[in-house]
């Protein structure tokens, strides 16, 4: 009895202890609660609640879409395509929340970007307009479509026609050329510094986007772009054949030989989401089920490595990780849920991966005078605040709402399509642009009928962010 007694007293004491110890100043407890649906969807609405605050567009005076930014203009922390990805994940936290407290200031944003001739090509940011950042704004559009997010009134710019807008200016002959056999440039203006450079995002956009028009529309025009696309990322080796590492990219005057074999989380991420739409279109294919087999274990082994969503080309060491590549994580959330639905058969490998990863997120969002605040660091389970990194925060409370709202998508239908989706598309939209000549056919009945395709989120690097990476020794 002695000895049995003198076991459990420290443990009392020690529980005791942590207890008082989670009132001292400087120790917090977690406040975001995951453990049943409700919990999920409070959790979210604080986290969507929270990162509204970072943005500025729905202020008088401010410029509706966009987060503040750009760096090189000494505004803020975020180059334009970063609102794009905002509005898309605001897209998904309607649809699997059912909240729509944000859906007027996202159709806002979404609408008041579009360019003068509505396929996401604003003149004022032409300094700095990559295909990827295009492309995010396009799969944001073709996210609105494929969930059914409420349509903008009668007579303006329409998601399923946005996002066809982007792709088919971004399918225009002006936008390829020979070099490296083929791909697109990351930048547009060829005034523009990494108009030299052919990357993986640039191209896994085009890629994405026409995997998901492909599905949507029944057109096999987008399907053979998407398949040529993804070919080209495989032959030019930014794709690696052994192990299916995904790489950053390569510079034409070296004919894209000299890869640089920087791994992001979200160029595989995209593929692999792109890929799956296309194992669905193909009514599971082989190949596209061997494609979507492959990049699934890469990002599993990589940036899963412990379980929990990890950027390693920066996240070993805090502070060298870029504004851009700060928001990656909740793009990954995003997509490999999505995954689940159009490829059902990774769904025991991939929601117990966003399952750990985003405790593990939420157990580090104890910071600012909320305590709720979150950092990027998920990892250790302990706040690191975003000044470390010298940004606000946005990118790393946009991670979190998503890896936390992706809970929910067991309960999500699948992706609208032209038989299901309300949106209405256009078959000649991009054609306003130069370059935009030669759209994919016209898209049948079920596209007149108002068939829905989702501007897809497409990644965008920003102009000089990533200047070590791209253009460096």
């Amino acid at each position: 009895m002695m000895g049995a007694s003198s076991t459990r007293s420290p443990s009392r004491w020690l529980a005791a202890l942590l207890a008082a110890s989670s009132l001292l100043p400087g120790v917090h407890s977690q406040y975001y609660k995951i453990e049943t649906k409700e919990q999920i969807k409070e959790s979210a609405r604080t986290l969507a609640y929270d990162l509204m605050l970072y943005y500025k567009g729905n202020q008088s005076g401010e410029i509706p879409g966009i987060l503040p930014g750009p760096p090189t203009e000494h505004k803020g922390d975020y180059y334009w395509w970063e609102g794009g990805a905002m509005m898309g994940t605001y897209v998904d936290y309607w649809f699997l929340t059912g909240d729509d407290s944000y859906n007027k200031v996202v159709m806002e944003g979404m609408v008041h970007q579009v360019g003068p001739n509505e396929d996401y090509m604003p003149p004022n940011h032409t300094a700095s307009l990559g295909n990827d950042d295009q492309g995010f704004w396009g799969m944001s559009a073709m996210l609105a479509a494929e969930n059914k997010f409420p349509n903008p009134p009668d007579g303006g710019p329409q998601w399923l026609a946005l996002a066809q807008a982007v792709f088919h200016t971004q399918a225009s002959p002006e936008r390829h050329d020979d070099t490296c056999n083929g791909g697109l440039r990351w930048q547009v203006p060829p005034t523009n510094m990494g108009y030299n450079y052919k990357n993986t995002i640039a191209n896994g956009c085009f890629f994405n986007l026409g995997a998901r028009l492909a599905r949507y529309t029944l057109n096999q025009t987008y399907a053979d772009w998407a398949e040529k696309t993804f070919q080209w990322l495989w032959d030019v080796q930014y794709i690696d054949h052994k192990d299916w590492r995904v790489y950053d990219g390569g510079h034409v005057e070296q004919n894209c030989t000299d890869i640089n074999k920087a791994q992001f989380s979200y160029n595989a991420a995209l593929l692999l989401h792109g890929a799956a739409f296309m194992y669905n279109y193909t009514n599971g294919s082989e190949i596209w089920k061997e494609r979507v087999d492959g990049l699934l274990g890469g990002i599993k082994r990589d940036f899963f490595e412990h379980g929990v969503a990890f950027e390693i080309p920066c996240e070993g060491r805090k502070g060298a990780c870029t504004a851009d590549m700060l928001s990656f994580k909740g793009y990954v959330h995003r997509w490999l849920s999505v995954v689940t639905k159009v490829a059902p058969y990774t769904h025991k490998t991939i929601i117990p991966m966003l399952r750990n990863s985003t405790e593990a997120a939420v157990r580090q969002c104890t910071g600012g005078e909320t305590q709720r605040r979150c950092g990027f660091y998920w990892l250790d389970g302990v706040y690191v605040d975003p000044a470390v990194d010298k940004t606000s925060g946005a990118g790393e409370q946009m991670n979190v709402l998503a890896a936390v709202s992706s809970l929910l998508i067991d309960d999500a239908p699948p992706p609208a399509n032209n038989h299901t989706g309300i949106s209405k598309g256009d078959p000649n939209a991009g054609s306003r642009s130069r370059g935009a000549r030669d759209p994919p056919k016209p898209i049948t009945n079920g596209d007149r009928a108002g068939a829905a395709i989702l501007t897809i989120l497409i990644l965008g690097s920003a102009i000089g962010t990533w200047g070590w990476m791209s253009f460096g020794d």
